[in-house]
């Protein structure tokens, strides 16, 4: 089973194994306040129990639902997500399980549980209410991401009610369960590349084995975690929570989320920033390829980085990857290195110039005949823990992608279509995610719900709309479409010259026009632009 290149800008993984990378060198309440009402001037609540209008045909929910009482409390430490590897949440902290609808289509009927964690503002007196987060993904545990990414938003947080959450099909909220521990090791060992009809076929018959191992442990909840229902979710969180509007900051799959729900609930929409920006347009075949591109832009910004031609770089790594085909690598920790775990130990660093430095001792060793980082830069990517247990982010990943997408690939398309257009795009990258399209969706249990996303949301307050320039997960050109396509007065773009996935937190232009937007409601000019 192949994993899709993730689009998660704060991904849980990515900031909690930097550690274990480097280390290769050496009480209950309702919905807001305190008992009363501590919300600022320029915050506005609503009475639980009265549904806001959404866009036509959406439902109406009961008021058992508008109306519930959250329990707040202290949190548990999130196993499901992190595995052994979970610590407990500060006492700042508390959870909560919220009750939406199993099916939309169904209000009144079969619900779930959708957890939430919260911690309050620190300056209640200037309080202006909720600021939910998606940090990616699709598939990333909020419960889990946000109390390590806290202090990033600390400037955020002295007016808010920093709030996360599992999204349906995640971790804590039902989760999709698709196969154990060994299943998963062995699919992550597969050759992702295939040369040779015996690899194509086990690769096929894995991603088949797959859908139909979601479909039998986890086909009550299969039919409903797409990014629409999550989106109804998140306007329900609002009733609850008690904001009038949703403000919302949304990191790379949370853009395409935060995007979803300007378009379903237009007069419902607060302060929203949508960073690392999903285009919208792409469907599911131009997805892969944008991010084929992404990534070798950020490969080659790297090797330039260092005084190293992006020719001659990029013919150094497709060497290596060559050399691993054939051979994989012995490491320290007992398993080998094979070509497809290298490619993702290269991704991994990629997210952020601020690891670009392990990529490079990853490559150096690779080539002096050590695999022991890029595998361990792999597994922190594949969540693996240091038990061998896996956790079940990359099954909801591919269970809310393939709810989503209506695009399906057959192999005899990749390889008379697909190949040799990605591979042209990237040497590195493109054939890995040319036969991703083949596997990621093949004879899922499922349909898909759409081509694209819709996210055309008139009437919507502005949104600001943020994109790197070098970002390799969602490239800049995503943004652009993304701020067109929520229509004129609506998509406001924000452009951060640039490297990384997301913009917030590295760089003060950045983040304080984003922080001023938030805080103060002060949108910038549409096309600014922070270097």
């Amino acid at each position: 089973m192949t994993t899709r290149v993730r689009a998660g800008a704060l991904a849980a993984a990515a900031l909690l194994a930097a550690g274990a990378i480097a280390g290769c060198d050496s009480g209950t309440d309702t919905a807001g306040d305190d008992g009363k009402n501590a919300a600022g001037p320029s915050a506005s609540r609503t009475t639980p129990g009265r549904a806001a209008p959404g866009g036509p045909g959406e439902p109406v929910l009961p008021a058992t639902l508008t109306g519930q009482k959250l329990e707040w409390k202290q949190c548990a430490a999130p196993v499901k997500a992190q595995g052994s590897s979970a610590q407990k949440p500060g006492k700042q902290w508390q959870c909560a399980r919220l009750k939406a609808p199993l099916d939309y289509k169904k209000p009144t009927g079969e619900t779930i549980a959708i957890a939430l964690i919260r911690s309050k503002a620190t300056d209640r007196s200037r309080r202006i209410g909720s600021l939910l987060f998606n940090f990616g993904g699709p598939g990333g545990s909020g419960v889990a991401g946000l109390p390590g990414s806290a202090d990033e938003f600390k400037t955020l947080h002295s007016r808010y009610d920093l709030v996360s959450f599992d999204p349906r099909g995640v971790a804590e909220s039902s989760e999709v369960t698709c196969r154990g521990d060994k299943e998963i090791e062995a699919g992550h060992r597969l050759d992702f590349t295939p040369d040779t009809p015996a690899e194509e076929q086990a690769y096929l018959d894995d991603s088949k084995a797959f859908g139909a191992g979601c479909a039998k442990k986890s086909g009550r909840v299969l039919p409903h975690v797409g990014t629409a229902n999550a989106a109804r979710d998140m306007d329900l969180m609002r009733q609850v929570l008690g904001d009038k509007k949703l403000n919302y900051l949304g990191f790379s799959y949370g853009t395409e989320l935060g995007g979803t729900y300007a378009h379903l609930f237009p007069k419902n929409v607060g302060r929203l920033v949508l960073d690392a920006v999903v285009d919208p347009a792409a469907d599911y075949a131009a997805h892969s390829r944008g991010q084929a591109l992404g990534f070798q832009r950020a490969l080659e910004n790297y090797f330039k980085s260092r005084g190293i031609s992006a020719k001659d770089g990029t013919a150094r790594v497709v060497g290596l990857l060559g050399r691993l085909d054939r051979k994989p690598l012995p490491t320290t920790e007992g398993r080998t290195l094979t070509e497809s775990l290298a490619l993702t130990g290269i991704v991994f660093p990629l997210y952020s110039e601020d690891r670009w430095e392990y990529l490079t001792k990853g490559l150096n060793e690779a080539e002096n005949g050590d695999g022991t980082r890029l595998l361990l830069m792999a597994e922190a990517y594949n969540s693996r823990d240091e038990s061998g247990h896996y956790s079940t982010q990359d099954h909801s990943q591919r269970a809310i992608s393939c709810a989503d997408t209506k695009g399906r690939v057959t192999a005899t398309e990749v390889r008379s279509r697909h190949l040799a257009e990605f591979t042209k795009v990237s040497p590195v990258f493109g054939p890995y995610l040319a036969w991703d399209l083949a596997g990621w969706c093949a004879d899922w249990p499922v349909p898909g719900e759409s081509d694209t996303p819709e996210v055309a949301a008139a009437g919507a307050a502005p949104i600001l709309v943020v994109g790197t320039t070098g970002d390799p997960a969602t490239p800049y050109e995503g943004a652009k479409r993304m701020a067109d396509e929520l229509g004129a007065g609506v998509g406001v773009l924000l452009t951060n010259k640039g490297e990384g996935h997301g913009a917030y937190g590295n760089g003060a232009c950045a983040t304080g026009t984003v922080d001023a937007y938030l805080l103060d409601g002060r949108i910038p000019a549409n096309g600014k632009t922070c270097s």
